[in-house]
């Protein structure tokens, strides 16, 4: 069993950053391949980026590309998304998920674990 919670979501004016941060509990973090995921309001969920388990493959969604970063560490059983010149178009409801596999993997079913999800809102 794995447990994810998110944080780090706030409002933010276009241009600016947040860090996202996702915790995880127990000790299976080292064995998980890890996702963030985002869902507008009557949107469905779009993937965000996607880390290997190990960390050594990474998945970015063209959207994101160059803006956002995605790391891990697995002392802290912890992910983090690194958001940079931040967009309206960014806004959403941002979810961290896991799976105890290789990875990395890019479609929502293919995760068995999901956060509560953050808010993230860019204003323009």
């Amino acid at each position: 069993q794995v447990q994810l919670v998110e944080s780090g979501g706030g409002l933010v004016q276009a241009g600016g950053s947040l860090r996202l941060s996702c915790a995880a509990s127990g000790r299976t973090f080292s064995s998980v391949a890890m996702g963030w995921f985002r869902q507008a309001p009557g949107k469905e969920r779009e993937f965000v980026v996607a880390i290997s388990r190990s960390g050594a493959r990474l998945l970015y969604a063209d959207s994101v590309k160059g803006r956002f970063t995605i790391s891990r560490d697995n002392a802290k059983n912890s992910v983090y998304l690194q958001m940079n010149s931040l967009k309206p178009e960014d806004t959403a409801v941002y979810y961290c998920a896991a799976r105890q596999a290789v990875g990395p993997f890019v479609v929502p079913s293919e995760y068995d674990y999901w956060g509560q999800g953050t808010q993230v809102t860019v204003s323009s």
